[in-house]
């Protein structure tokens, strides 16, 4: 039987999508509330803009290692963004077949924490002596899916995770949920005229008691003014840590963007415009405020 990548990538795709839905209420939320409203008549019509992935910048893994999965099965690496602040490193990645949605990979610039957050991160990941990716048969769908819910490093413990908060939330959540989808991306423009501006979605969001982040403003728009986004407050989900110690932590997030036609394309009847039409891809100043869904200052 011929191998199909693209295939096997609506497989892979789809596994990360299930686990993520179970952990994310909102994403049930969301979508029962577009189909009273009429936007959708089934779920699969939802466009999903990107996904998103964080990881932590250490020998063996990093956005080295997880990108090698993605660009197996066709996609391609594109810009790359830095974030001062939160001491981050990403890029995105883009499909040749337009369906597919886009992937943001970010990474924690571990080199640049202080040596307490090193150390507790190293505890975690220094066993990894060899990149686990490169261990994959990426032909066995099954396997793959599987790496992206595997425990990389052994369950940390609370104290360690809350040492890791005080000085980077990012750092504790991905030491605590690993790969886990970060978030995924409702395509807004896609939608019926009456929600397809970001502005009169987040209306909708906020009548079925979605909760969004307000760092920056609720609508996050790219310099250009292209490109706008929003983002729910991340919903807690149960952390079983080392010793049966158990809280609730933040778990994953949607988001929701907004892409805008490019003047160059603006003449253009409706029925027309097509993805390659509107803004492509990411705003740092954007991105670096929807990070901030994870974190307990919005929960508040």
């Amino acid at each position: 039987m011929k191998f199909s990548k693209e295939s096997d990538l609506d497989k892979v795709l789809n596994s990360l999508i299930i686990p993520y839905k179970e952990r994310v209420p909102d994403v049930y939320k969301v979508i029962d509330g577009m189909l009273k409203e009429g936007m959708i008549f089934k779920e699969e019509a939802i466009k999903n803009d990107h996904i998103a992935f964080r990881t932590l910048g250490v020998p063996n893994l990093g956005i080295a290692s997880l990108e090698k999965i993605f660009l197996h099965y066709g996609y391609e690496k594109r810009d790359y963004y830095f974030f001062p602040e939160k001491k981050l490193n990403a890029f995105w990645y883009s499909h040749p077949e337009p369906r597919y949605p886009r992937i943001f990979i970010s990474e924690l610039r571990v080199s640049d924490l202080s040596q307490n957050a090193k150390t507790i991160i190293k505890k975690y990941t220094g066993k990894i002596k060899k990149d686990p990716v490169d261990k994959l048969d990426f032909e066995n769908v099954d396997e793959v899916s599987t790496f992206f819910t595997s425990a990389l490093w052994e369950l940390p413990t609370l104290a360690d995770y809350q040492s890791l908060q005080e000085e980077s939330e990012y750092a504790a959540w991905v030491i605590y949920n690993r790969y886990y989808l970060n978030h995924f991306t409702i395509s807004i423009h896609d939608l019926p005229d009456g929600y397809n501006s970001l502005k009169e979605f987040n209306t909708f969001l906020k009548s079925i008691g979605i909760k969004l982040n307000n760092a920056g403003g609720e609508i996050k728009v790219s310099k250009d003014g292209f490109l706008k986004q929003s983002s729910s407050v991340a919903g807690k989900v149960t952390a079983n840590f080392q010793g049966s110690e158990v809280i609730e932590i933040p778990g994953s997030y949607v988001e929701f963007a907004e892409r805008l036609v490019l003047p160059q394309f603006q003449s253009l009847p409706k029925s027309e415009i097509d993805r390659k039409h509107r803004r492509d891809g990411f705003e740092a100043a954007n991105a670096d405020k929807i990070f901030e869904s994870t974190y307990e200052s919005q929960q508040e």
